[in-house]
């Protein structure tokens, strides 16, 4: 929302007029307001601890549907309690007085609150229609889980909603895809916060009262501050490999966007084989700095545009020894170091560092070597133009079982024909009047196992 525009400005006041409609009833009711203070009191104050804990520029439009940008259990114990006009007033002075980072800071506050009062509301609403109000004050306690799963579940739906629209008209998100997989993200984190609200509830209507429903709140801070901690690490394992990839690039501008790319089709790869999140982030590190030992490279023989010499050649490589000594000493990359020294490799053996055949390469680097190739052909280069992605896969086709595993190229294949690939040019400028393929670039590393 840095330059928010006119569409997305009516969606937002459009939300917030929703906002204000599920608070018109208040003055009609009878609301226990020395509750409705003070859990607002008391969310407002969670926020801000919360919002102290998240790393730096982390916040994003979709954030409080992910059940990242908020602190949750207190404002569904108040679906939980109270009346949905009641609940839905909660939400409004934490989210308005919560500090925003990102410009324009005034829509955001509006909308964050906008959101979260209307999705709560209709929380409350779904709890109370399904009797589970009822169900707190009686022995047949455990039947409040019914109301207040199906509670959870409309809260998630109503921010996805809602998300889904922003994300469309504010960050011109793809409509096709503006909401897909925000409701399955958030459902696990809010269920969490869900079940503790649920505790606060239980526990302040029990005779020891509001005061033992707060210590349900100490182990959710502990819990923050642990999920705070994994990913202020997380955001400097990014940002150690993007200051890498940014070296790289600038060194070697023929193959700008090259790392994200090989990155992008090597958990291409790796989702249609079935490996586990933890092993595609890997292997998405290792795609990306698959050609980070291009930086102990001459630059003059990186953007050499004829053919290289036998010597030349040898020096270029080096490269995935020279990116395995970079990268030796940071220890979340893993299975990655292996894919950046050996994504070089034939099947065949013939290739180099080491010269490693069929199954001693390791698969990381196997999976690499396809995206590399793929990428390398289908880009737009200042030397050349790029081939089609059909003709792509067709050379990867045709060197399977000598220089690619024919594994790792039957699954790029079946994972494009689902999702297609849209590669950007990579050179600044493209030669007027290039025709057909030119000669052979150091870059290119498809049927001759060059760098």
């Amino acid at each position: 929302m840095g330059s928010v525009p006119a569409w997305a400005r009516a969606y937002v006041a459009g939300v917030a007029l929703l906002a204000l409609a599920c608070l018109a009833p208040l003055p009609h009711l009878d609301v226990p307001w020395e509750i409705v203070a003070l859990l607002a009191l008391l969310y407002a104050g969670c926020e801000r601890l919360t919002l102290r804990l998240r790393p730096h520029g982390t916040g994003a439009p979709g954030d409080t549907a992910h059940g990242t940008g908020t602190f949750l259990p207190v404002l569904l114990a108040g679906a939980f309690l109270l009346p949905p006009p009641a609940v839905a007033l909660v939400a409004l002075p934490g989210a308005l007085l919560a500090p925003v980072e990102q410009r324009p800071r005034g829509p955001r506050r509006v909308w964050r609150a906008a959101q979260l009062a209307v999705a709560v509301w209709a929380a409350s609403r779904v709890f109370g229609v399904l009797g589970g109000r009822d169900a707190l004050d009686t022995p047949d306690f455990p039947y409040a889980l019914v109301p207040a799963g199906a509670a959870v579940l409309t809260f998630c739906a109503a921010l996805t909603v809602l998300d889904g629209g922003i994300l469309a008209l504010a960050e011109r998100a793809p409509v096709r895809g503006a909401w897909h997989g925000l409701f399955a993200r958030s459902l696990a984190p809010v269920a969490v916060h869900g079940l503790a609200g649920l505790m606060m509830a239980v526990l302040w209507r029990s005779p020891y009262g509001p005061v033992s429903a707060l210590l349900v709140l100490l182990p959710m801070y502990v819990s923050c501050w642990v999920f705070a901690q994994y990913h202020r690490e997380r955001a400097a394992h990014q940002a150690t490999i993007r200051a890498l990839v940014q070296a790289v690039d600038i060194k070697d501008g023929y193959t700008r966007g090259h790392s994200e790319r090989v990155g992008r089709a090597s958990v291409m790869i790796a989702r249609e084989l079935g490996m586990h999140d933890e092993r595609v982030e890997v292997l998405r590190f290792a795609g990306i700095l698959h050609d980070v030992g291009k930086l102990g490279v001459p630059t003059r023989l990186l953007r050499k545009d004829g053919p290289l010499t036998p010597e030349e050649r040898r020096v270029i490589e080096l490269h995935p020894e020279y990116g395995h000594e970079m990268v030796r000493g940071i220890g979340f990359l893993g299975e990655a170091r292996s894919a950046i020294l050996h994504h070089h490799e034939r099947l065949d053996g013939s290739g180099y560092p080491y010269g490693l055949a069929g199954p001693q390469i390791p698969e990381f680097a196997r999976v690499v070597a396809v995206a590399d190739a793929f990428d390398a052909m289908t880009s737009t280069r200042s030397y050349r133009r790029a081939r089609p992605v059909r003709a792509a896969l067709d050379e990867l086709g045709r060197c399977a079982g000598t220089q690619f595993d024919p594994r790792m190229v039957a699954a790029l294949v079946r994972a494009l024909d689902r999702h297609g690939w849209h590669p950007a040019v990579t050179a600044d400028t493209a030669p007027a009047g290039v025709t057909g393929m030119p000669p052979a670039h150091p870059s290119d590393t498809v049927g001759r196992g060059a760098p």
